[in-house]
C-alpha cells in the first residue's frame, strides 16, 4: 500500500498514526480487500471489524465513505467475492455510511472529491433499496452537470492528473454497470451520461498513455494507484462503450496537452496552466515540459509524487526544476505554498497544434509576468525537435530528468543515452547552457523514491536553445 509492505491482522488498526494522513484514507478505502490472496470469508471479517470498530474518525470523512461505497458494492455484486450472508451483515452499515456523505458533500472543495461524493451517492441510489435511496437519486442532475464540466469535450479531468482522470474514469464505469444491471432504478439522462463521459475519457487517456501501456506523469499523478488503461479499455468495451467515431489526434485542447508520434519517438508534452482556477492543488510547475518515450522505453520523465504530507518531498515533486522545462530568473512558475495551495499562477497557452506532428505554446510565470517563454515541439521520423525562445535574455535552469536505470554520458552540449535494445539516443543540447549530470529522486509511485540522472543547463543570460533528438540505430518501430 503506497509504496509500503503494511502486515495486519484482525483486529486492524483503522486509526494507525504510522501510515500518515494519505496512508490512514487507503487503509478505511479498503480496496486492499479486494486481494486474490484474501479468501470470501477473510474478507467479510475484516468488513464486520470495520463495521464494528469504527463508528467516527477518518473513515467517516467524505472522502473515504465514496471510495468505500464503490469497493464494498463491487464486493457485494460480484459473484463468490464475498459469503452469501454478506449484505445482511455490511448493508445497513453501508446505508449509514451514504446517509452520513449526504449531510456531508465536498462542495467546499469541489473537483474530484464532489464529483466522487455524487457518484457514490448515486450508486447507492441504483445498487440499495430503502427509504433513504430516492434522496441519494435526486443528486443525479448535479452529476450529470458535473461529468460535463469536468470532463469537458476533450475528455480530459479538468485536474490535468492522468492518474485522477483514471480513477475517475474507472468509477463511470462502475456506476454505468451497476446501472446496466438495474436500467429501472436509474433516473432519466444517466446512463447516456455516463456512456458519452467514459467515451471521450477513453480518448483522453490514449494521449497520456505511454507505448509502454502506463499512464504519464503529470500533476499529481503515481503508477499503481489506478487501474491500467489497457484494464480500463477492456472495462468500457465490456459495457459497449466504444471511443466513437474520430480516432484520437494527439491534442487535448481544454487540458492543456499534446502527443506527438513519428518514427520511435512519441512525446506527450504539458501546454496548460494550473486547473480548475478554483482548486489547483493537485497541480505542478510543468508548463511546457514533456514526457518521451523512444520505441516502448521510458527516457524522459516527470518526476511523479511521493506523498501528500508538507515537505521537502512534497515541494521537491512540484518544482520547476523537477520536470522538463526551464526554471526563469531562480524562480518558481506559481506561487506554491503548503501541500495543495497555490498562489500566483502561471500564464500558459497553447498557441499552435498541427496534430501529432507539431506545437508550440507559451508560458509567463507568476513571478517574471513580463517574460514570455515559447517552446516549440516538432516531431519527425527520425528527428524530434524542441525549441526554446524568451522573450528577454534571463537567467535559466535547463533541466531534462530522465528515467532511472538510464545512464547518460555528456559531453559539453552533447550527450548519448543508451536504451539498450531499442538504439542510442543522441542529444545536442542547447549550447549557450552549462551543462552537468545530477542525481535526483524520481518519485514513480507514492512511498516510493528512486535515485535517476538528470542532465542539467545553467545561464546566466540565455535567449532560449534548441534540443534535437536522434536514435543513432536505425530499425525500431514506434511502439502504440
Amino acid at each position: 500500500m503506497l509504496g509500503r509492505v503494511v502486515p495486519w491482522s484482525l483486529p486492524i488498526g483503522w486509526e494507525r498514526e504510522d501510515l500518515g494522513p494519505l496512508g490512514r484514507f487507503h487503509l478505511q478505502y479498503c480496496d486492499w480487500v479486494r486481494s486474490e490472496t484474501i479468501s470470501p470469508e477473510l474478507r467479510l471479517r475484516v468488513l464486520s471489524d470495520w463495521v464494528d470498530r469504527c463508528e467516527g474518525g477518518v473513515g467517516w470523512g467524505p472522502a473515504p465513505i465514496s471510495w468505500r461505497v464503490f469497493v464494498w458494492l463491487k464486493l457485494l455484486t460480484t459473484p463468490g467475492a464475498l459469503p452469501d450472508d454478506a449484505a445482511a451483515r455490511l448493508v445497513p452499515s453501508l446505508a449509514d455510511q451514504l446517509a452520513t456523505l449526504a449531510a456531508n458533500v465536498e462542495t467546499h472543495l469541489l473537483a474530484n472529491h464532489y464529483l466522487s461524493n455524487l457518484l457514490a451517492l448515486v450508486a447507492g441510489g441504483v445498487a440499495l433499496r430503502g427509504s433513504e435511496s430516492a434522496r441519494w437519486l435526486r443528486h443525479a442532475p448535479a452529476l450529470i452537470a458535473e461529468l460535463d464540466e469536468e470532463f469537458p469535450a476533450d475528455g480530459a479531468h479538468y485536474e490535468r492528473s492522468p492518474m485522477y482522470h483514471s480513477e475517475l474514469l474507472e468509477r463511470v464505469l462502475d456506476l454505468l454497470n451497476l446501472v446496466r444491471g438495474q436500467p429501472e432504478r436509474a433516473p432519466e439522462g444517466l446512463e447516456a451520461a455516463l456512456v458519452a463521459c467514459a467515451a471521450r475519457a477513453r480518448r483522453a487517456l490514449r494521449i497520456w498513455t505511454h507505448p509502454d501501456g502506463r499512464i504519464a506523469l503529470f500533476s499529481d499523478s503515481a503508477l499503481g494507484m489506478t487501474a491500467e488503461p489497457s484494464d480500463l479499455h477492456r472495462y468500457a468495451e465490456t459495457l459497449g462503450v466504444s471511443e466513437g467515431a474520430d480516432e484520437p489526434v494527439g491534442v487535448l485542447g481544454s487540458a492543456g496537452f499534446v502527443r506527438l508520434a513519428a518514427g520511435p519517438y512519441t512525446l506527450i508534452g504539458s501546454v496548460g496552466g494550473p486547473a480548475p482556477p478554483y482548486q489547483p492543488g493537485h497541480a505542478h510547475c510543468d508548463g511546457l515540459s514533456f514526457e518521451l518515450s523512444v520505441g516502448p522505453v521510458r527516457v524522459v520523465t516527470d518526476t511523479g509524487v511521493f506523498e501528500y504530507a508538507r515537505g521537502a518531498r512534497r515541494d521537491r515533486s512540484r518544482a520547476t526544476t523537477s520536470h522538463a522545462t526551464l526554471e526563469i530568473e531562480g524562480a518558481e512558475q506559481a506561487e506554491f505554498w503548503a501541500a495543495h495551495r497555490i498562489g500566483g499562477r502561471p500564464q500558459v497557452d497553447l498557441e499552435v497544434a498541427t496534430p501529432g506532428v507539431r506545437a508550440v505554446a507559451s508560458c509567463r510565470g507568476w513571478a517574471t509576468p513580463d517574460l514570455v517563454h515559447r517552446r516549440r515541439f516538432e516531431v519527425e521520423a527520425g528527428t524530434l525537435r524542441v525549441s526554446d525562445a524568451l522573450s528577454r535574455p534571463a537567467a535559466v535552469v535547463a533541466t531534462l530528468p530522465l528515467a532511472p536505470g538510464l545512464e547518460p554520458e555528456l559531453a559539453g552540449s552533447r550527450a548519448r543515452v543508451p536504451l539498450g535494445d531499442t538504439g542510442v539516443l543522441e542529444i545536442e543540447l542547447p549550447a549557450g547552457l552549462r551543462w552537468r549530470q545530477e542525481r535526483s529522486p524520481y518519485f514513480p509511485s507514492y512511498g516510493r523514491e528512486e535515485m535517476r540522472w538528470s542532465l542539467v543547463g545553467e545561464s546566466s543570460h540565455s535567449n532560449g536553445g534548441v534540443f534535437d533528438f536522434r536514435v543513432s540505430r536505425v530499425g525500431i518501430e514506434h511502439a502504440e
